[in-house]
């Protein structure tokens, strides 16, 4: 459609350098296409425009002293997307990675798995090119405390709520917290993922995970099929696929693979995931221990050879565009049915149309990892009510979160004439609640 090409270019030319936003924007804009024909209202008021530009981009220095006295300067970012629908609501990341594309990526696509969440959250990301790792308790801290001594002003309960990402657990939210309380003298819900004993919520640290499994369980439901007697591969190593082999697990798949950034574990008895954590939450450590610990395991050295080990159902749960066209293939050639991302943005557009191409059931990131953010959610509504919802509570609302989710880009997709292609079902599922927001608001 030549509205949609249009803003793509522009958006290019205006953005140079920028490569996982022009993905992000890519695979978004053209599967909007229908949506647009349908409304060429939002055309004549310059709606997708609008949406692909940030409301508002934040970036500051965040000079910090390391152990040995010596003083380091990295990059803070925060991009404030889109309030349309509620206050900004974004995580967080710490990696040398992070830079000015891959937090506006992350950003736009906040903004549409906020809104699949069905609860009143806009779309935000920030983070910082800082590392974590290898660090002291005191040099997070140090780090911590420089970066919220800027991001204090720019955030608030009912403005931007902020939240852990990659790099940034629980250790790393306290910090943030605590600054931020000092600096401003309240205590009120201004990021999400905190320690229970001051304004958490119970399962956050799950979330991600749990609600992977809960969405692809009703992918499965809606087939006929199930967990049970089925090979997972789950990539990470972190919160999310933890959480999410342990509810795979639960519910009666068995996990074969895992890996971290050095390399991949093979069990095929099923990973003992009581090991794991032990190796991952606990010591810190690689996952190359476990091969140590486990007979019959096998650990190898870099980490896109897990997409070689057959599997029913892929999980990746690591980092953006993990999958390319050639794992996408191998996983194909070895009989994978179901793929859903706990990752954002973890498979390339080429890999994206292997699947789709090849009759895979694929959930994208925007649905399947947003049991992360609805919990989020869900802890900003007990803090602003001053509540505290059991294990159980907020389990059953997560699932059911995640459900509502499935459906909704399911019947997305039907109603487009695109049916099971749930990259296209959850974009306009979520797009429309914004567009519509968007227009009621006037021009701003």
């Amino acid at each position: 459609m030549k509205y949609v090409e249009k803003v793509l270019k522009n958006l290019k030319k205006q953005n140079p350098n920028e490569p996982e936003f022009h993905q992000a924007a890519t695979e978004i804009l053209t599967s909007l296409a229908p949506v647009i024909e349908k409304h060429p209202e939002y055309e004549a008021a310059g709606l997708l425009e609008r949406f692909v530009e940030p409301e508002r981009v934040i970036l500051f220095r965040v000079p910090w002293v390391d152990d040995k006295g010596k003083v380091h300067v990295n990059k803070g970012y925060r991009v404030q997307f889109n309030s349309a629908i509620g206050p900004y609501k974004g995580g967080l990341r710490f990696h040398p990675s992070v830079n000015l594309s891959i937090i506006k990526f992350l950003g736009l696509e906040q903004i549409l798995k906020n809104s699949l969440t069905g609860l009143p959250i806009g779309g935000g990301k920030g983070g910082s090119d800082f590392n974590p790792k290898g660090k002291s308790d005191r040099e997070i801290m140090a780090f911590c405390q420089s970066f919220m001594t800027e991001l204090y002003r720019h955030i608030g309960a009912d403005t931007d709520v902020p939240a852990g990402d990659i790099g940034v657990g629980a250790r790393e939210v306290g910090y943030l917290f605590g600054q931020y309380k000092r600096i401003c003298n309240e205590h009120v819900g201004v990021i999400t993922g905190r320690g229970l004993s001051y304004g958490g919520s119970l399962v956050r640290k799950q979330a991600t995970g749990y609600g992977l499994a809960y969405i692809t369980e009703e992918a499965l439901k809606a087939r006929g099929d199930s967990f049970k007697g089925k090979n997972v591969i789950v990539s990470g190593s972190g919160n999310v696929a933890i959480y999410a082999c342990e509810k795979a697990q639960s519910l009666g798949a068995k996990v074969i693979a895992m890996y971290d950034s050095n390399g991949y574990i093979y069990d095929p008895d099923g990973i003992d995931l009581d090991i794991i954590k032990d190796i991952k939450e606990v010591k810190r450590g690689r996952i190359k221990e476990y091969a140590q610990r486990v007979e019959g395991s096998v650990y190898t050295e870099d980490c896109k050879g897990i997409w070689s080990i057959p599997c029913d159902i892929a999980l990746p749960c690591a980092t953006q565009n993990e999958i390319d066209k050639v794992s996408a293939e191998l996983l194909v050639k070895n009989g994978v049915k179901y793929v859903a991302e706990g990752a954002n943005m973890p498979s390339t557009l080429e890999a994206v149309e292997v699947f789709k191409s090849s009759g895979v059931v694929f959930l994208p990131g925007k649905a399947a990892n947003a049991g992360g953010v609805a919990t989020s959610a869900l802890e900003m509504a007990q803090s602003s009510g001053r509540m505290f919802w059991s294990s159980e509570e907020v389990d059953a609302k997560l699932k059911d979160i995640m459900i509502k989710i499935y459906h909704n880009m399911d019947n997305a997709a039907k109603e487009y004439g695109y049916d099971g292609d749930y990259v296209l079902g959850a974009n306009i599922a979520g797009f429309i609640k914004v567009a519509e927001a968007m227009m009621s608001q006037g021009v701003v």
